[in-house]
């Protein structure tokens, strides 16, 4: 994650989740569901196979971990990064600090998602408290190594980083409060809004640190420029609020126009009697009729 293709595959991936938990979030409101997700049959009343039951979205999840461990270690080609310390030198340092930083904070989202892999698929019930416990202690890891990640590091990039621990550490509070408190409409806003807000920072971080729009670069040492990126974040916290909206409104007008469709589906088309001489099919005659007519 050290380079601008690290950051954007992390970016990338962290848009997706964001973006699918959104629409989750918006569905579950609409329909007033008790639960983000329907909670699963016990194992042995599924009639799947066992690996069709692996949640697509875990699946993605582990592979975009995966290539990001990978991408780690041996990116850019040629490149190995997998020994962590120095044999030759007699005193022994170690090496590669940030990419090893990185390759654990890829491994604990992909345990996570393996924890939810066993819960939904291998135990005999699905345990959503060690699903929640397991994603809570991803994001406070992120948040351990990322402050250890700041040392030695510029003024611009201490700010960056230290903005991009702020949602980070909210998205595992709330984790944590739903290991006792699942299910709550609330925590379910707050959570997939801090997401979105890691995403679009996590792509003005790129910015920052890569590829400035204007081609000049930030500098750490003007006080004015690192005021700004506080101000950009409070921006960033309203853009994430302005997505999630969004995406709440396009979810409302699709259940509008999925129950329009049923409604005059069920207005057209009626159950009619197998009795020929019963008076309710003689009164639904006429009106089958008309309606022929006017196809």
């Amino acid at each position: 994650m050290g380079t601008l293709e690290g950051h954007l595959l992390a970016d990338v991936i962290l848009i997706l989740v964001g973006i699918y938990y959104s629409v989750l979030v918006s569905l579950a409101l609409l329909r007033g569901q008790k639960f983000l997700k329907p909670p699963l049959l016990p194992r042995e009343k599924r009639r799947h196979k066992l690996w069709q039951q692996v949640p697509l979205e875990e699946a993605l999840k582990v592979i975009g971990c995966v290539t990001g461990i990978l991408g780690e270690l041996y990116y850019p080609p040629g490149v190995n990064r997998l020994q962590m310390i120095d044999w030759e030198n007699p005193q022994r340092p170690f090496l590669f600090k940030d990419n090893w930083q990185h390759v654990t904070m890829y491994g604990l989202f992909l345990l996570s998602s393996v924890v939810n892999i066993v819960s939904q698929v291998c135990l005999a019930q699905q345990n959503l408290k060690l699903e929640r416990a397991a994603e809570a202690l991803a994001f406070y890891v992120v948040v351990l190594l990322m402050s250890a990640h700041l040392e030695n590091k510029g003024m611009l990039e201490t700010r960056v980083h230290l903005l991009f621990l702020v949602p980070t550490f909210l998205v595992a509070v709330v984790s944590s409060i739903e290991v006792w408190v699942p299910d709550n409409p609330s925590l379910w806003v707050l959570k997939v809004w801090m997401g979105l807000v890691l995403s679009t920072w996590l792509f003005q971080l790129c910015l920052v640190l890569y590829v400035p729009p204007s081609g000049q670069h930030w500098q750490g040492d003007n006080p004015v420029e690192l005021a700004f990126l506080t101000t950009f974040f409070c921006w960033h916290l309203a853009l994430g609020a302005i997505i999630l909206a969004a995406i709440y409104g396009l979810c409302n007008l699709w259940c509008h126009h999925c129950s329009s469709g049923k409604e005059v589906s069920d207005a057209r088309y009626h159950l009619c009697l197998t009795d020929s001489s019963s008076e309710e099919l003689e009164r639904l005659q006429p009106e089958t009729t008309l309606q022929d007519e006017s196809v």
